[in-house]
Formats: C-alpha cells, structure tokens, sequence
C-alpha cells in the first residue's frame, strides 16, 4: 500500500511499543470512544461460520493467550483458526543461523490442540522478519542462499508437521506499482534479499522445497494491496495474478493464494471487480483465503463512535460479502481487538486527528461491534 507497510513488521517493533498501546487504554474512554459493555454471548464467530462451511480465525499473540485472560477468552470464543503474529516468522524462529527457537510458536500450537483449534503457518520467506544474518547470507551468492532458505524451509516444516497443515510459503513478493512513496523495485518483483540472490526463480524455489518437505501441506502465496478499486489496486491485481498464472503454467506446487484485506476506507471498494478478482483466482485451480482483514477508517469519520462503527461495519460488510460469493471459504482477520490492533499500535497506519482506529470485530474492552455482527450475519447466511 502506498507510503505505509502492508501490516505488522515483526515481533520486535510490535513488543517494543506494545505498552504504548496499552497505556492509552484509560486515555481512549475518557475520550468517550467505548460503548458500554454489550455482553458475549451467543456462539462465537468461528461457531457461526463452521455452521455453514466456513472457516474464521484470527492472528494471535502468544504471549497475550498467557498473560490476558480477557484476551484469552476472546479467541476461545471467537476463533477456529490461529494464526501466529510474528512467532512463526523467520527473525523468531531462527534470530542466529542454525539456532531455532519454537518456544513461542509451541505454546500457541498447545493452545490450540488444547481447544481443538488449528494454525496456520505465518510465514516461510518473506523480506521482511529477516534477520541481519541471514540477510548477509543470501548476499554471499546464489547457492549460499538457497542453503540457507532451504534449511530453514526445512527445518521449520519437519517441525510443525502434522501440527500446522497450511502455510504462506511466500509472502508479499509483487512490486508496489509506480506511485508508492517508496519504491520496491524497477519490475514486477519486490526487490528483496531473495530476489537478489536468487532471481525471480526464489518463489518457484521455495515452493518446490515446502512440497518436497511435506506432499499434503497446502501452500499459499499472501500478498496485499488488490482488494480496492483504485488504478494503483487494479495494477497490483494484474501483477498478482500474472506471477499466479506463471507459477500454475510452470507446475509450481501452489494450492492457494491469500488476499491480507488490511481494507482502507479512504479508497473505494467495488464488489464486482474485487469477486472478478477472485474468480479469476480461482479459475486457475487455486483456492483463495482472506488472510489479515482489518478496515482503516477514512479521514473524515464522524466523530460519534457508534456512527463510525456502523460505516467500518459496511465496509466489512461489503468485502466479506464479494469474497464469499466469489468462492472464499476462509476469512481470518489481523487480530481480533482494537487495544492490540497494529492499526491503533503502529504509528504509520495511525490515524492522523489522533483517534484510535476501530477496525476490528472486538472493541478496546472486548465488546462485539457492528463490524462483529455484520460478519456474524453474512457467516449465518452463507
């Protein structure tokens, strides 16, 4: 997206200003932006949608699911998959080469196989996560770098075999087009450590070690920025699907590609052309998931929370509605509550007037929003 990260950067910047966000909890009611509490209860929405074939879940923290029982609670009610934050990113997983640290990812898997929840794998090989180490590594030449990616690539999926059955192998790999403030590269491609070391061919790379690691994995490419119906949207949807159709008519072992939805209001959004989208998709024999949904409110909210929620509550309304029509079978939103939401906790997706974003189904106290309930709507529908 343009000037702003598609999402969260890393664990590492997340924890270190994650008191911040907590801190502003006591500023944020006495602005007056918090309901009173409406209560919980009824199924949750991952009970709603399992009811009519469809999957929801959320990314999780796994130092929240021990530390915040409120927290806790939400995602035993809310949902049916997990997805790790930043626990399964590379930086976590392994900061030092060789050295492979799985305490974090273990303990949301526990939670999980505790509750009968699943997770999924977030992700493989992505610029960004990255430790300095590798970085260099991959700058030492070609057969260097496919040393390194393939025995992380390995050793993280002999890992979680049997535990996590659906990975993003690679993530965020299109270009920006031309009119983001900061440029990615001169092609199609992102230019990172990846495609500097290894060519375009890293993706096809990638995929073919996952599937030699595990033939029954399903394997996703998650990229952002195609949801909107903006020329800059529509440029990032023609690259995605060409990189989609290259990879298919290779034979590259791809199952599904994954939208991340971080939605911005301040853009249009066009039920048809985005569910064309996902037909198209689709059409190449490829499932397609909703990874990261979030809703960044446009710049001229009102000011009354509760007419806020209600136009972030159709925006929601009207993406979930275009995907499942299309054929999306999973919805999975970046987080479940606002006091945690990047939205609210990185600066450069901030709101400019200094309110707080609303962009997730759970409020800064837990409530269930419009944004909950439209969803819940649509799930029951289906």
């Amino acid at each position: 997206m343009p000037g702003t990260p598609s999402h969260p950067a890393g664990g590492v910047p997340r924890r270190a200003i994650l008191g911040t966000a907590l801190a502003c909890g006591t500023a944020l009611s006495a602005r007056g932006q918090q309901p009173a509490s409406s209560g919980q209860e009824g199924p949750g929405l991952w009970e709603i949608a399992r009811g009519r074939g469809i999957t929801f879940g959320a990314a999780v923290q796994a130092n929240l699911l021990a530390s915040d029982k409120a927290y806790e609670a939400a995602f035993a009610r809310e949902a049916g998959i997990l997805v790790p934050e930043f626990e399964a990113k590379w930086s976590t997983l392994q900061p030092k080469e060789g050295e492979f640290d799985f305490t974090q990812l273990d303990a949301i898997l526990q939670w999980g196989q505790a509750r009968g929840r699943a997770t999924r794998g977030h992700a493989l090989v992505w610029h960004t996560s990255f430790p300095q180490w590798a970085v260099e590594a991959l700058a030492e030449g070609a057969p260097r770098a496919r040393a390194v990616m393939g025995a992380h690539i390995s050793k993280v999926l002999s890992t979680t075999r049997l535990r996590i059955r659906d990975w993003d192998v690679v993530n965020e790999p299109v270009a920006d087009p031309p009119g983001s403030d900061t440029p990615q590269a001169e092609g199609e491609l992102r230019d990172s450590p990846f495609l500097r070391a290894l060519g375009p061919s890293y993706i096809e790379t990638a995929f073919r070690m996952a599937r030699e690691q595990d033939p029954t994995l399903r394997l996703v490419l998650n990229d952002y920025g195609v949801e909107e119906d903006t020329p800059w949207a529509a440029e990032k949807r023609r690259r995605l699907l060409a990189l989609v159709r290259r990879l298919v008519q290779a034979r590259v072992p791809i199952d599904a590609v994954g939208i991340q939805a971080h939605l911005q209001m301040d853009r249009p959004f066009n039920p048809q052309v985005f569910g064309d989208f996902v037909r198209a998709l689709r059409a190449e024999g490829l499932s397609v998931l909703v990874t990261e949904m979030d809703i960044r409110e446009a710049s001229n909210m009102p000011d009354d929370y509760v007419a806020r929620d209600r136009l972030v509550a159709e925006r929601a309304s009207a993406f979930v509605s275009s995907a499942l029509e299309a054929g999306v079978k999973t919805v999975l939103t970046w987080g479940l509550v606002d006091r945690y939401s990047w939205l609210v906790i990185e600066p450069a997706v901030g709101r400019r007037d200094g309110k707080l974003h609303r962009g997730l189904p759970l409020d800064w106290e837990y409530n269930r929003k419009e944004m909950w309930h439209a969803m819940a709507r649509l799930f029951a529908a289906v």
